[in-house]
């Protein structure tokens, strides 16, 4: 079994303070500087009130944030600024050489990342390794694609040509999401480090911590001084980087609400901005799929991460021929899920992020019952045994029966662990009730018949679609969303676009043929 904890199993000799030392309560307390650039973590330019950072599953405090002010901001853009300068010039191979060894690093770390991912979010260690190493993956994957950037050469009359450069845009903001803080931080930075761009990531206050373990991972590998750097703090730290007239792009996950604010912001700027907003992902299950895989499917579909996933396809609509099989199983399942202490192997749901967030959570639970859906297992407060656990934030996974397409809960995205299942009788209707919503981030379908696959995925309106399978997010795939899921996309060869700019350039061969 995993500790509770102790101190970080492996540190390269000068070059990671301590950060978490183990407590006899068995909580951890974080007390060093947050914020990392120009080499070293930085405590805020001026006296600032410090905000309390909360260990989900415990509820006690793990750190007190230090928010940047505009000078810290300043300087972290100017250093990037400058590291963008070295970075830039260097070859796709020297760029490929450093994240091949940061990646290697993390691999080495794994399980220390883990942990502390566990510690700042509070989901379980399972789901933490794996965001590890899809981390890992990436940084590997645009790596292989550093050295491979290149133009074309195009033949003009007269022996003259024309070719172009794709060239980086400069120092990107990187705005990182609460539910997959480590994750998320190197899906922004791998390829706008591969493309020769510099990066000033802003770590969601709730989960603060182990992007700076990144930014330290990069410097260690043998990045310039400050090409990965962070800056912590809230919306106000957020609107100083999209402002900052050196940040030439934004890329953000998030809320709808705030996509649409930086959104605003940058176009200020005419800066390009990549946007992984929310979702409202419908899952359709016709009567001929594989029960078995269709029901794994939706518990993956809904209760990953707490099903605090924004890609999470909650609205289960089910051929009414099978859903009386369906929900017997997928509750019998769902009440089967261990809940608890995150950072014990055989745990598989963890503690929600925070108090507030799981009480609207639960209040949504409460509203659909309002509406007349049927709680049929979950969507309560849960307790732990553990008696350091018991002011966390747990609750049950929920199943809700007897949905309707105009309740809140099929409506409105709830980033918890609810699955709203609603019943259908023809591919015609559910395909327009799976579209009915201004969100297109995700869909799935779970049936044998490979043509009525392909048929369906081709009429859904989403981003990302599943077949038989659901929230399977390999580095070498595009991801992101339709309407207003968002802009632009995360992963995959096609995000090389969105972190350079096409150059052009023509070459006149013989003498100018002028009207004046």
């Amino acid at each position: 079994m995993l500790q509770r904890l102790g101190p970080f199993m492996r540190r390269p000799a000068g070059q990671l303070a301590p950060v978490v030392r183990g407590l006899s309560s068995g909580s951890v307390s974080i007390k060093v500087p947050l914020n990392f650039w120009a080499g070293k973590r930085r405590a805020s330019h001026e006296k600032c009130i410090k905000e309390n950072v909360y260990e989900p599953a415990t509820g006690k405090i793990l750190c007190h944030l230090e928010p940047c002010d505009a000078v810290d901001v300043d300087q972290a853009v100017k250093a990037a600024k400058l590291a963008f300068g070295h970075w830039s010039k260097m070859s796709g191979m020297e760029r490929a050489r450093i994240m091949i060894k940061a990646a290697h690093i993390i691999e080495s770390r794994r399980e220390e990342i883990a942990q502390m991912e566990v510690i700042d979010n509070g989901k379980s260690i399972t789901e933490a390794r794996l965001d590890v190493d899809s981390a890992r993956l990436c940084i590997e994957y645009y790596a292989g694609l550093a050295n491979t950037l290149a133009g074309q050469h195009v033949q003009l009359p007269g022996g003259s040509f024309a070719y172009t450069r794709r060239e980086p845009l400069g120092v990107c903001a990187g705005i990182g999401a609460w539910n997959y803080p480590f994750q998320i931080a190197a899906w922004k930075s791998a390829p706008a480090l591969a493309c020769g761009n510099s990066m000033v990531f802003k770590p969601s206050p709730l989960t603060p911590v182990t992007a700076v373990m990144l930014a330290e991972i990069y410097a260690e590998a043998g990045a310039p001084e400050s090409l990965f750097s962070v800056v912590q703090g809230g919306q106000e730290t957020g609107s100083l980087l999209c402002h900052h007239p050196d940040v030439a792009k934004v890329s953000f996950t998030g809320s709808v609400p705030t996509g649409r604010k930086i959104m605003e912001m940058a176009s200020k700027g005419v800066k390009p901005v990549t946007l992984e907003l929310g979702g409202k992902s419908p899952l359709l299950i016709f009567q001929d799929s594989d029960l078995e895989n269709a029901v794994r499917g939706a518990l993956m579909a809904n209760f990953l991460s707490q099903g605090q996933v924004c890609s999470n396809g909650t609205r289960v609509f089910v051929h009414e021929n099978i859903l009386p099989q369906f929900l017997e199983e997928v509750v019998k399942r769902t009440q089967r899920i261990e809940i608890g202490d995150p950072l014990l192997d055989n745990t598989r749901m963890g503690a929600l992020v925070s108090q507030p967030h799981l009480d609207k959570v639960l209040s949504f639970v409460d509203q659909a019952k309002k509406e007349g859906a049927t709680v049929l297992c979950g969507g309560e407060p849960f307790v732990p045994t553990d008696p350091k656990l018991r002011g966390g934030y747990y609750m049950t996974p929920c199943v809700l029966g007897e949905c309707k397409d105009e309740m809140t809960c099929v409506r409105e995205e709830i980033f918890g662990p609810v699955m709203s299942v609603l019943s259908f009788e023809t591919e015609e209707e559910v395909l327009q009730r799976a579209n009915d919503t201004t969100m297109g981030l995700a869909a799935g379908v779970f049936t044998r018949d490979v043509k009525r696959a392909h048929r369906v995925v081709e009429n859904l309106k989403a981003g990302s679609c599943f077949i038989n399978n659901y929230n399977i997010t390999p580095v070498e795939v595009p991801f992101g969303g339709f309407k207003m899921s968002g802009i632009g996309r995360e992963n995959g060869q096609v995000t090389i676009e969105y972190y350079s700019q096409l150059k052009t350039v023509f070459v006149e061969m013989g003498d100018v043929d002028s009207l004046f």
